[in-house]
């Protein structure tokens, strides 16, 4: 066709068919810039194409970082924990048919109706079962071995408690809540575990569990007091005693895999040394939590209650080795004082506060909800933090190791007329805007208090302060409260107010 031809047909003036190629110039010049046209074009549109996609790239990464950094961050953790209540959590409490009568009233100091779980028993009793708290009946361990000399095999159905406890039906008691058990595992974060002889603090169980990611794998508690305990069994077990908790689904891993490692770690003491035993064949380690207490010492622990480290009280056990924790009392009706405190300001509980009353020079250091001490004289805060060795080991028959413990202890003055004046807690009261006042009355005999100098007539101590509301930053960072001692109208009254500290505020002597 002609449009396709080199060359074209003109008719000229004379009529003449003619042959030319006087345009074949322009032609050229036309394809060439219709070619550099549709180069150019091409060009453009690829470099628009390639930063698309490099824009829509970085966008992807810079989502993709942000997700990242939501995930690690404690605003996403405290979205996914901020909600977490104790209904999130089930217990798994061992106990035996001949231990639980004598121990039902601290279990039932620290049960609540709504708690979900069991308290487990070896057997049926004679006597009727109690309603409250639940008690079940463990499942038949018979076919396992235990060769510790000189243990107890009952080791091996503690340590299937967990088992008991993932597999049973049970319900909440809330008649708006019918559901049980297996149907609602969905609900359950947190699986805890403690002895008919662990006291837990509820709240604070669920504000120190609400810090961690309870979708990922934890395992929670603490180690022994005493060094000669965690160097006979292990340092990265989370005693029984003391209660440990694992997150939903690593429990539900270790169910799967537990009854295997049963076997192989027939040679081991305790339940809680097959369960840790376990767990760290499945890769976990304990994360160490100061609040749990194991308790392995015997005798006065005022030292330790007096002492708390910042980290919210969870749980106490073996209590009924101990004498009781505040002075003509039984343990029972110790512990339910304690309790006292502890239902208007669990937070608050045992956190230890530090003030000084520059006219007298008197250091006054208060646990909150248990004791005051004052010191006639300036102490200086880090010397007041050493646990005063009030207890004796654990070991009956102790050697000089028995006496290593896992955190700092100071002796007491063998004259107890030299020791600081000290006020157990006598009541507490709250209001309606969280206001609170505790008071502790003086405990002192008469030869002592006739040594005494300035604080001689001081008979009661009143503090002051409002309920301890913790964040979740609050509780990954914890600070210690500051207080003043305020003036008094009545002069055996000494009064104290305790408040947060200031930006950079020390606690200290003021000149």
């Amino acid at each position: 066709m002609a449009l396709f031809s080199a060359t074209t047909t003109t008719i000229t003036s004379n009529n003449k068919p003619t042959s030319t190629t006087s345009s074949s110039s322009s032609l050229k010049t036309l394809l060439l810039l219709s070619s550099t046209l549709c180069i150019l074009f091409f060009f453009v549109s690829l470099s628009s194409t390639t930063s698309s996609i490099d824009t829509t790239a970085t966008k992807s990464t810079i989502s993709a970082a942000a997700a990242a950094t939501t995930a690690t961050s404690p605003d996403h953790y405290n979205h996914h924990n901020h909600n977490l209540s104790i209904s999130h959590i089930a217990f798994g409490i061992a106990s035996t048919a001949k231990s639980l009568p004598r121990r039902l009233p601290l279990l039932r100091l620290w049960w609540r109706p709504h708690l979900r779980g069991c308290v487990f028993l070896d057997s049926t009793t004679t006597s009727s079962l109690p309603t409250f708290p639940p008690t079940c009946i463990s499942s038949d361990t018979s076919s396992f071995r235990y060769t510790y000399r000189g243990g107890l095999r009952s080791a091996i159905r503690v340590a299937r408690v967990l088992l008991d406890t993932l597999s049973l039906s049970l319900s909440t008691n809330d008649t708006n809540d019918n559901d049980n058990y297996n149907s609602n595992s969905d609900h359950i974060r947190w699986y805890v575990f403690g002895d008919d002889d662990t006291v837990f603090v509820t709240d604070n169980l669920v504000r120190t569990l609400s810090k961690y990611d309870h979708t990922k794998w934890y395992y929670v508690g603490t180690n022994s007091e005493a060094h000669e305990q965690n160097e006979w069994f292990w340092f990265e077990m989370g005693f029984g005693g003391g209660g440990f908790a694992i997150s939903a689904p690593l429990a539900r891993a270790l169910g799967r895999v537990l009854d295997s490692c049963l076997v192989r770690y027939s040679h081991l003491y305790g339940s809680d040394g097959r369960i840790a035993s376990c767990l760290a064949e499945l890769g976990v380690g304990l994360t160490h939590e100061p609040g749990f207490h194991q308790v392995d010492v015997r005798g006065n622990i005022f030292g330790l209650l007096a002492a708390h480290p910042l980290s919210p009280l969870v749980s106490l056990h073996h209590l009924d080795y101990l004498e009781p924790i505040f002075p003509n009392m039984t343990t029972t009706q110790a512990v339910t004082h304690l309790f006292k405190a502890v239902e208007v300001d669990p937070a608050r509980i045992l956190q230890q506060t530090v003030c000084y009353d520059r006219w007298f020079s008197w250091t006054i250091s208060i646990s909150w909800g248990y004791a005051v001490q004052l010191f006639e004289r300036n102490v200086l805060l880090p010397d007041l933090l050493p646990v005063q060795q009030t207890f004796r080991p654990w070991n009956k028959r102790p050697n000089p190791h028995s006496y290593m413990y896992m955190f700092n202890t100071k002796k007491l003055p063998n004259d107890p007329c030299v020791r600081p004046t000290v006020f157990f807690l006598e009541n507490v009261f709250s209001d309606s805007n969280g206001a609170i006042e505790s008071n502790y009355k003086r405990n002192i005999s008469e030869g002592c208090l006739a040594k005494k100098g300035t604080s001689k007539k001081i008979e009661r101590v009143r503090v002051r302060s409002r309920k301890m509301e913790l964040d979740s930053r609050q509780l990954r960072a914890p600070r210690r409260h500051c207080c003043d001692v305020l003036p008094s109208s009545v002069g055996s009254l000494l009064d104290v107010s305790i408040r947060e500290c200031g930006e950079e505020e020390l606690i200290y002597m003021q000149p």
